[in-house]
């Protein structure tokens, strides 16, 4: 059994860029589960390793549940975990949650929007090209086309889909706000939603959260609680992502000479890249969501005792050798690719064909409509987001 003496700070400094932190390869070979202390609650355990992330995944006996409202466990972020999110639950309720979840949000409901995705894209890149490079591709394409693709799916007007910009880049922060201003941002969407339920109960609607609204199961339905919160956690997992992956993709496919040549000659490969950015990208900043164990479990040969915090880290088991070769290294053709980009088990992300769709589409537009894209700044001169749970670039300037 292991013993283990350093306990490190965690997360382990600012993220430079989209750079894997060196410290992960070495604790993922030599100590892949290592004692951390966070920025808040104290100490809990970091598992990096492949097979051991994908176990604490999907092993109920390591707890979401037992997170909430819980002040004292360590977290990265100033506000304890709610027990009103589809995130935060256990089976059966997280099963039962899922289950009424899933007759709304169906595959072929997500696949129907392709065309119409391609169709945003499409608009959005007509816009780009009549304004003239260079251009940012942020607010030109990264932000607009998940936040359009997630409201509409949910039916909320155009008017309103500011406030979902301004709320997620508050609530997905660590230190960027601060917890008073997390509470009412949320707060404040809430009460919007709580609005959009109570219409549709009264007028229902073809859009997601009319779905939601109608969805039954052998009598059961979802409470108001659960559907305003189901649509906070849809709006936050359906556009904040995948806003940040178009722009960290398009960047990784900039930033080194022959990647974009070589997809623009291989169009055919694009979900095969899509896939590859996935597993390689460093998305989150190092902090994640802890689970507690249920009971003592042993993992890597080291004893996790009943009550403690275990986190994961997925991206250092994306870069795990053991599963991946030549795993710091972009292979735009690799086939076998069993990333954990968007987890594992019973918390797999629901939303995962919509970001996947986004991302295709989106790459194929712009290697057809901008065979020549390149970056129209240095790569020192790019800003790069800080104090959030998700990294991206604050701007991409491109030229064509």
């Amino acid at each position: 059994m292991t013993t283990h003496i350093e306990v490190r700070r965690y997360p382990f400094g600012e993220p430079v860029r989209l750079d894997a932190h060196p410290l992960f390869a070495k604790l993922q070979r030599d100590e892949p589960v290592s004692r951390i202390e966070l920025p808040f609650g104290g100490e809990g355990w970091l598992v990096t390793r492949f097979e051991d992330v994908r176990i604490v995944l999907a092993d109920s006996r390591f707890s979401r549940a037992a997170v909430v409202g819980r002040e004292d466990l360590p977290r990265v972020t100033p506000e304890p975990a709610r027990g009103d999110s589809l995130l935060n639950t256990d089976p059966p309720g997280h099963t039962r949650l899922r289950k009424l979840v899933a007759k709304a949000f169906t595959g072929q409901r997500v696949r129907a929007l392709r065309p119409h995705v391609r169709e945003i894209v499409d608009g959005l890149l007509d816009d780009m090209v009549r304004d003239g490079s260079p251009a940012d591709l942020i607010p030109a394409l990264a932000l607009p086309l998940p936040v359009t693709v997630i409201c509409e799916m949910l039916g909320v007007p155009p008017r309103d889909q500011h406030r979902f910009r301004e709320f997620s880049d508050t609530v997905m922060s660590t230190t960027a706000a601060t917890r008073e201003q997390i509470v009412t941002a949320r707060a404040g969407l809430e009460t919007y939603l709580s609005e959009q339920v109570a219409e549709r109960r009264e007028r229902p609607r073809d859009d997601l959260l009319g779905a939601l609204v109608s969805a039954r199961d052998d009598g059961d339905r979802l409470n108001e609680a659960e559907l305003v919160n189901l649509g906070v956690t849809i709006l936050i997992a359906g556009h904040e992502t995948t806003a940040n992956q178009i722009a960290n993709f398009t960047y990784v496919l900039l930033s080194e000479p022959g990647r974009w040549e070589f997809l623009r000659a291989h169009p055919e490969l694009v979900p095969n890249a899509v896939e590859e950015l996935l597993r390689y990208v460093q998305l989150g900043s190092g902090g994640g969501f802890p689970r507690i164990a249920t009971e003592d479990i042993e993992l890597s040969g080291t004893l996790i005792r009943t009550g403690d915090a275990v986190f994961i880290n997925t991206q250092a088991a994306n870069r795990d050798e053991s599963v991946f070769t030549a795993a710091d290294t972009l292979d735009l053709t690799r086939e076998h690719n069993p990333h954990m980009a968007f987890g594992h088990g019973f918390h797999h992300c629901l939303g995962a064909q919509l970001a996947r769709i986004e991302l295709q589409v989106v790459l194929e537009a712009l290697l057809g409509r901008f065979p020549n894209l390149r970056l129209a700044a240095a790569d020192a001169d790019i800003p790069w987001k800080r104090g959030m749970l998700v990294r991206g670039p604050k701007s991409l300037p491109v030229s064509w």
